[in-house]
């Protein structure tokens, strides 16, 4: 079942995940949750005060929930699913918000790659076989042709989304993998 998609507009609810500890909030919670944030605090390395405010402002924007059956710090929260995108904005201080959004976005996704690049070694054969980094690539597309690429990835991606929110549907063997990919003129138009 696909992720139901969330276009995020406002300068609040691009703030609320600008912020490296909300990202890795989400990321636990969709790996493992519903978790408290105790639990979380552990998994993260930071105070489980610190958590709970942090989740308290993702709630806001309704980004988790509250999981039901606990108080206080003892709460579980889990993910709200669905995907999320943003762009360019008319209002300046979303515009703001997207690219400040976008940059922590990029931050923790070369973050992870240095993280698997130090244990890469200690990785089954298996998996470090099946690990790739396509790297940097040089094309000439037209903007159609790029769109149509950016389509076809996210489509072929979404074929595992389920496997996020229901842990039944994952095969054995199966473990968390980040993916990432961008397309972009390499250039600015005047230089091309």
């Amino acid at each position: 079942m696909p992720l139901t998609h969330r276009q995020l507009e406002s300068a609040g609810e691009l703030r609320a995940l600008a912020h490296p500890v909300r990202l890795r909030l989400l990321e636990e919670l969709a790996v493992d949750g519903p978790l408290t944030a105790t639990e979380l605090a552990e998994r993260i390395d930071e105070l489980p005060a610190n958590c709970s405010w942090h989740l308290r402002q993702l709630a806001k924007h309704h980004f988790v929930e509250e999981a039901g059956g606990g108080t206080g710090r003892r709460r579980p929260w889990r993910i709200v699913a669905e995907s999320h995108s943003w762009g360019d904005s008319d209002s300046p201080a979303a515009a703001a918000a997207a690219r400040a959004l976008s940059d922590t976005v990029l931050a923790s996704a070369i973050d992870s790659r240095r993280r698997f690049h130090d244990v890469e070694h200690a990785e089954p054969p298996e998996w470090r076989d099946a690990a790739f980094t396509i790297g940097s690539s040089l094309t000439w597309l037209t903007a159609a042709e790029l769109a149509e690429l950016g389509e076809l990835i996210s489509d072929r991606i979404e074929q595992y989304a389920d496997r996020v929110l229901d842990p039944a549907l994952r095969p054995e063997g199966a473990r968390i993998v980040r993916l990432v990919a961008w397309g972009h003129p390499a250039r600015p138009e005047e230089k091309q």
